[in-house]
């Protein structure tokens, strides 16, 4: 929001300067961005001039100039026998005569773009100077022809044309909060700046709305969007009346562009008001005005020229030839004020805001008027600013006001707020005394009736953002200041330290980093052509897929089902980059859509039951927290120690079982077939009989079709369950004095028997006075014959006192006992 201090000023008087002020909205939460001066950027003589005498001068090329002696006053040159004093300029516009005012820029003078004026021989004459259009010195657009000068100003030849065209201001570049909507009005932030000075208020837009009538141009509302319709006709109105040089300084200044006298009045008092109006040419409205919801597929050429087709939740402005405006949002090209236009018809209305910004960020038409409906503009202000909208159009313009008005719809009570009067000081932590509080909420407009300890604060039409106590404590509070509150630490209650999932997941973290994977972090979102390129079957739960309703990429619509997609875009990144060698991880939450029935909408006046609140719970898709990592390239680089040593399953897995052991738990694994990972290269990882995830070298076609590094190896595994299992207390196992002993034993089992069955079998057979267990060979050749392998594990037995060897080694046969009753596991000798 653009706000010329002067305008300000106008609005309330204010004991303050510029910078003061600034400071002021700044500390009140309307921060001033940038402090602006206004004034076109131009430098050396720019000075009024008087055409005497012009002489046109057809060309060649088909083109006439004019050579021109203007009076420049103190700036001519000395009289001659041929011409006064005057300069010679030549100039190609022809929409001046003799006797006109004009801009002239003399040699010397610098304008906007660095154009540097000097006098040059052209077209068989010294020009020296320059006649300026409006664009040309910065004063606006209009490059139809050069400036001419309305005589009724009073400038004299030789004035200077800055002083005598446009009045320098200071123009506040303003942040609006959402809540603050009533700012975005010269109105809303004189009251402001009224309250910070302690200066009185007195509103120009303080006025009731009158009881519905319908003696004017006739009004419809049928639908209750629009809860309120004002509308005023002038007639006899001059459409070739300019704007005031005053009303078209104040709108370039607040970034607005002066378009024509009816439009310029239109924005001058939304901008002033905070109310978006419009102006209708009453000559083209064909029945009664209709404001009323759209038929799917309508169609509306707005102003833009663009034809819009709207949907059923589109509120329209309508008359018996059809649509002819979006409600809140843009009026219709049809009906549109002209150069023509003699008789207008004023709107000002009053919208839903909600439906208003539904429409414009449906038809990509964001503009001033949407931007305050949707931040809900004052119910009470429609009749005030059409009145002192047509006001200024008859002044300007000409015309008559109708006597007869159209007012219909209703203005909304005033909310009632109710608040002890302590809850203030109690609440901000600061000595505001009760008299403070009644003088900031009465200076904001609101109405406060206090009854002992208790207040009772009537809300202004404008602040629909007071709603509760709590709201009436931030309005004091920010108006008071909230420098002068004070900094006080809060005390912090006492509580029980970490969880131990909590503690779990820092250990997890821990360990994989230590262990020399770098952690990264993806956007949550995911292509279903990125499950493709992953392989998955139909059934996959991973093709459970959650669309989001606004996804910020439409080619990436679904909340992520898998981490893996997500280290692929990393890994093609940094290859791209010729960062080649990675270990790679990431920690979140994956998302799998679940049947969990439709969605309870609660009212929001008062807490959800539990019943809606397990009705949302349950209609929230599985959310696993998860964990996956991924390696390729070299893990140790080549150099003076020897031979690169490639990355490969074994660190993925050991990935895996860091973080496994981080928790005290130790994964058991199996070989299994799923995709992403290479048939026979995929482990199975599972602790307590529990599947986690999965480990090993992604598929050929996978690494293919996501660019990554031949021989790419990955794991991801369920970070929650593997917490959730972890054994709890977080005791550590004092170490036993008494001596290990160790026993090997070598079976051969068929090929197809998995070692982690074997290793399990052993496990349970050993008992308890088994301590550890470990693969360390695997054996396949002529000694253990054709279809069988050898796999030879480490034992290792301890207990409370000296075992001897006779026990270790019952305690080995029975651990092979149970492997060769479950799956003929031979011992070798």
């Amino acid at each position: 929001m653009k706000a010329p201090v002067s305008w300000l000023r106008e609005l309330v008087s204010l004991p303050v300067t510029d910078a003061e002020m600034a400071d002021s909205f700044t500390r009140a939460g309307l921060t001033v961005e940038r402090v602006e001066t206004t004034g076109p950027d131009v430098t050396g003589p720019l000075v009024i001039g008087r055409v005497l005498s012009l002489v046109e001068e057809p060309q060649k090329n088909g083109k006439t100039i004019r050579y021109c002696r203007v009076d420049v006053g103190g700036h001519n040159d000395e009289a001659t026998d041929e011409y006064p004093a005057s300069r010679g300029i030549v100039c190609g516009a022809l929409n001046f005569d003799e006797g006109d005012l004009v801009v002239v820029a003399l040699p010397g003078a610098v304008l906007p773009g660095d154009f540097a004026i000097a006098a040059r021989k052209t077209y068989g004459h010294i020009s020296d100077g320059m006649i300026c259009a409006e664009d040309e010195i910065g004063l606006g657009d209009d490059h139809d022809g050069i400036l001419v000068i309305d005589p009724t100003t009073g400038a004299t030849p030789g004035d200077d044309a800055l002083d005598a065209l446009w009045s320098s201001d200071t123009v506040f570049d303003m942040e609006v909060t959402t809540d603050l909507g009533y700012c975005l009005s010269l109105r809303g932030l004189a009251r402001e700046a009224a309250i910070a000075a302690r200066v009185p208020f007195s509103d120009p837009y303080d006025r009731s709305m009158p009881s519905p009538t319908s003696g004017g141009y006739p009004v419809e509302l049928e639908s209750d969007r629009c809860t309120s319709f004002v509308a005023l006709t002038i007639e006899g109105f001059d459409p070739d009346a300019p704007t005031p040089s005053w009303m078209s300084q104040r709108l370039l200044a607040s970034g607005v562009r002066s378009i024509s006298l009816p439009v310029d009045v239109t924005n001058y008092v939304m901008l002033e008001s905070g109310q978006p109006l419009h102006a209708y040419d009453a000559a083209q409205l064909q029945g009664p005005i209709r404001v009323r919801l759209a038929s799917a597929g309508e169609q509306l050429r707005t102003l833009d020229g663009t034809v819009r087709t709207c949907t059923a939740d589109d509120l329209l402005i309508t008359d018996d030839s059809g649509a002819i405006g979006l409600a809140g949002v843009m009026g219709g090209e049809d009906t549109e004020v002209t150069s023509s236009t003699t008789a207008i018809v004023l709107e000002a209305a009053h919208f839903d805001a909600a439906s208003v910004s539904r429409t414009f960020r449906r038809h990509g038409l964001p503009s001033e008027a949407s931007k305050r409906f949707e931040r809900t503009v004052d119910p009470r202000v429609p009749y005030a600013a059409a009145r002192r909208a047509a006001e200024l159009l008859i002044a300007h313009g000409g015309g008559e006001l109708r006597a007869e008005e159209t007012v219909v719809g209703s203005v909304p009570e005033r909310h009632r707020i109710n608040l002890r009067t302590g809850l203030v000081a109690a609440i901000l932590g600061a000595p505001i005394e009760a008299s403070d509080t009644v003088r900031i909420l009465e200076a904001s407009g609101c109405q406060v009736t206090a009854m002992g300890d208790s207040l009772t604060v009537c809300a202004p039409s404008w602040r629909p953002d007071l709603h509760d106590p709590y709201d009436v404590v931030e309005e004091v509070g920010r108006k008071y200041g909230y420098d002068r509150i004070g900094l006080r630490i809060p005390v912090p209650p006492v509580g029980g330290g970490l969880t131990r999932t909590q503690r779990g997941r820092r250990a997890v973290m821990s360990a994989v980093a230590a262990a020399g994977f770098t952690e990264v972090l993806s956007l949550p979102f995911i292509a279903e052509t990125e499950l493709d390129k992953l392989h998955l079957t139909a059934d996959d739960p991973r093709r459970s897929l959650v669309r989001l309703a606004n996804p910020l990429s439409d080619t990436h619509p679904y909340l992520r089902t898998s981490l893996l997609p997500g280290l692929f875009a990393a890994v093609a990144k940094n290859t791209s980059r010729s960062l080649g060698d990675l270990a790679l991880f990431e920690h979140g939450t994956v998302f799998h859509a679940t049947d969990g029935g439709a969605v309870p909408h609660p009212d929001v006046t008062d807490r959800p039951s539990d019943e809606d609140l397990a009705g949302i719970e349950a209609a929230l898709p599985a959310q696993p927290e998860t964990l996956a990592a991924l390696v390729c390239g070299d893990w140790v680089a080549a150099g003076w120690h020897g031979d690169a040593v490639e990355a490969d399953w074994t660190h993925v897995v050991a990935f895996a079982e860091t973080a496994a052991s981080a928790v005290g738990l130790q994964l058991a694994r199996r070989n299994t077939e799923v995709m992403p990972w290479h048939p026979g290269r995929c482990a199975e990882l599972s602790v307590n009989g529990q599947v986690l995830g999965f480990a090993g070298e992604l598929h050929p076609e996978v690494i293919r079709e996501f660019g990554l590094p031949e021989r790419t190896c990955a794991v991801e595994f369920t970070l929650g369950a593997l917490l959730a299992a972890a054994p709890g207390g977080g005791s550590i196992r004092a170490l036993s004095s008494f001596p290990l002993a160790k026993e090997d034993v070598a079976l051969i089992v068929d090929e197809a028997v998995a070692a982690a069955d074997v290793e399990a079998a052993l496990r349970e057979g050993a008992g308890e006075l088994l301590e550890e267990i470990s693969l360390f060979d695997v054996y396949r050749g002529d000694q253990v014959g054709k279809g069988k392998k050898s796999l030879a594990f480490a034992l290792r037995f301890r207990a409370d006192r000296t075992l001897k060897d006779a026990e270790a080694a019952t305690a080995r046969q029975a651990a092979v006992a149970v492997a060769a009753d479950r799956y003929g596991a031979v011992q070798r000798a």
